[in-house]
């Protein structure tokens, strides 16, 4: 059982925030990540996760990254996937339509209030399924910072 364990330890994805590049934190990979502070503050990018999963995810997806009858957990999906395919099933979207499935997730490539906060969507999505972030709404955040407004507006832009 303890080789199980360790097996398991192993396997599991690198949340550890390790780097800040002044919009949002990575981890040794340079993936995007969550930062959470000993007082339980939670970056201002996964606090963002947080409002535009709920804005624009959550309606298939569940409350919080739970999933539905109608579509996956996310919070344990984003755990198994790698960054890089999240990020290519949310633009591209992906069909699977059987004789025993029938999911369709629509792109969203074009949408900039999902594609300009795709990150933060991923880092959100990541503390849930971590278990770093409790359901509801986060009650401590650290404020936007000047490079993330900068950040948003460029992408906003577009």
């Amino acid at each position: 059982m303890l080789v199980a364990g360790a097996a398991f330890a192993q396997d599991a994805p690198d949340v550890a925030a390790v780097e800040d590049d002044g919009v949002r934190w990575f981890n040794a990979e340079g993936v995007p990540t969550f930062k959470i502070e000993a007082d339980g503050t939670i970056d201002w990018p996964t606090f963002s996760g947080y409002r535009r999963y709920h804005a624009e995810c959550h309606v298939c997806h569940g409350p919080d990254g739970e999933g539905s009858t109608y579509a996956p957990a996310l919070k344990d999906s984003v755990m198994r996937m790698d960054y890089y395919d999240f990020t290519g099933v949310v633009a591209s979207g992906r069909q699977v339509v059987n004789a025993a499935d029938n999911q369709v997730m629509p792109a969203f490539g074009t949408n900039p209030n999902v594609m300009c906060y795709l990150d933060d969507i991923w880092t959100y999505l990541r503390a849930r399924g971590a278990d770093a972030v409790p359901r509801g709404r986060p009650a401590k955040r650290a404020e936007k910072s000047e490079a993330y407004a900068e950040a948003e507006k460029l992408c906003m832009e577009q």
